[in-house]
């Protein structure tokens, strides 16, 4: 019977998973735990991602990036310096593929996750951390032609120079090319984006590329519209060169308004409505005005333009509230695509705003570069002449964004 009972494998099973239960248990345990690792990884990745974002728009906006990335990532629960929760902000990233990139955004959310079975492997916490990197769009489009299909949309020929002081320049034209920089003219820009496709590439300096088949940029003033025009007055005016500052009072005029050169014209603020009458400054000629818009309309064949003559000293200035806030000027939507404007004063002309003619074969020319100033220009085309330097420091006046704010995420 004893050899029998020894011989008996029955119930063996058993005997062996006992003997294996601990290491089963420790096992389903371990896998647990490393499966909790896998899951904060992926919500402190979330934060991250986020924090990047948000404080990549911010950087665009020129608020702290570190505050604001701070505030994102204590929404998913990291807040900094709590529970041994560290967010670090850096401009340019520290590692990664856009560490010579002065405009990219690092943020990288980290917390040591104290050990529970894995403590049979090592005492130390174990360290989680994500990183993430973004790129601010800045929503800082300064230049944007609306044609979808005219070659070139947007030119820069001969000698000529356009500075675009950290914003952008778009194309919704699909055509080839529909941006042409010919010659030994430059364009410096922060990026460049055009549906069609570019001519004089090697002439383009963009920080952040020069991208090409994009989509069209929406209009920003699409649904903007000017207040009824009053009744006009017909009467010509011209203003000569007298020694004094002539004014104007904001209204209705048909019949041309002409300033001489050597002349002084301040415009008192309001809306300024041009019907079928052309704004002629000469050279040398002095235009001014705070919170002015210019509203060019018509009807027929008769449309208001502009013609500002080189070396004409501009300083005309949108308003700050109202239906046209923040555009210095405005051209009718119902005008004729073509009709020509002529804005070449030169580095005395500066127009605080937006330049909205969505029809206007628009010729520019102009604008001092300072890093104060405010001026974008949207037109159907755009041909700009010697040197020309747009800015957008536009927060006090409120003008429309041209692109998308929000930043992208490349890393």
């Amino acid at each position: 019977m004893v050899r029998q009972f020894v011989r008996d494998q029955s119930g063996s099973y058993v005997i062996i998973s006992a003997l294996l239960m601990p290491v089963l248990v420790g096992t389903a345990g371990l896998g647990t735990e490393v499966g909790w690792w896998y899951y904060k990884h992926k919500n402190m990745q979330s934060a991250a991602d986020s924090g990047a974002v948000s404080a990549a728009t911010a950087a665009s906006a020129g608020a702290d990036l570190l505050s604001e990335a701070n505030a994102v990532t204590a929404n998913y629960g990291y807040a900094n310096g709590a529970n041994n929760v560290t967010v670090r902000v850096n401009q340019p990233p520290k590692t990664g593929s856009q560490t010579s990139n002065l405009q990219a955004v690092e943020v990288i959310v980290s917390q040591p996750q104290q050990r529970l079975l894995s403590a049979l492997f090592g005492s130390a916490p174990v360290p989680v951390t994500a990183r993430a990197v973004a790129l601010p769009n800045s929503g800082t489009g300064c230049v944007l032609a609306l044609n979808a299909s005219a070659s070139p949309a947007v030119n820069v020929s001969g000698g000529n120079q356009l500075n675009l002081i950290k914003c952008n320049l778009y194309s919704n034209s699909g055509a080839s090319p529909s941006l042409n920089v010919a010659g030994s003219a430059t364009v410096a820009a922060n990026q460049v984006g055009v549906v069609g496709d570019v001519s004089g590439t090697s002439n383009i300096t963009a920080t952040n590329g020069v991208k090409t088949h994009v989509k069209p940029m929406a209009d920003p003033y699409a649904n903007v519209s000017p207040p009824s025009k009053p009744s006009c007055t017909n009467a010509k005016i011209t203003v000569n060169s007298n020694g004094k500052t002539n004014s104007l009072s904001p209204g209705c005029y048909s019949g041309s308004i002409t300033v001489n050169a050597g002349a002084t014209l301040n415009l008192d603020p309001g809306i300024y409505y041009l019907d079928g009458s052309n704004l002629s400054v000469a050279g040398n000629a002095t235009i001014t005005g705070s919170g002015v818009t210019l509203v060019f309309t018509g009807s027929g064949s008769k449309w208001g333009t502009a013609s500002i003559g080189s070396n004409a000293i501009v300083d005309l200035t949108a308003p700050t509230s109202g239906s046209t806030k923040g555009i210095v000027m405005y051209g009718d939507r119902n005008m004729p695509a073509g009709t020509t404007f002529n804005l070449t004063g030169g580095a005395t002309q500066n127009f605080g705003g937006a330049i909205y003619l969505p029809k206007a074969d628009l010729s520019f020319g102009g604008g001092n570069g300072t890093s104060t100033s405010c001026t974008k220009i949207i037109a159907d085309t755009l041909t700009f002449s010697g040197t020309s330097n747009l800015q957008v420091n536009c927060s006090a006046l409120g003008t429309a964004t041209i692109g998308t704010q929000t930043a992208q995420l490349i890393e």
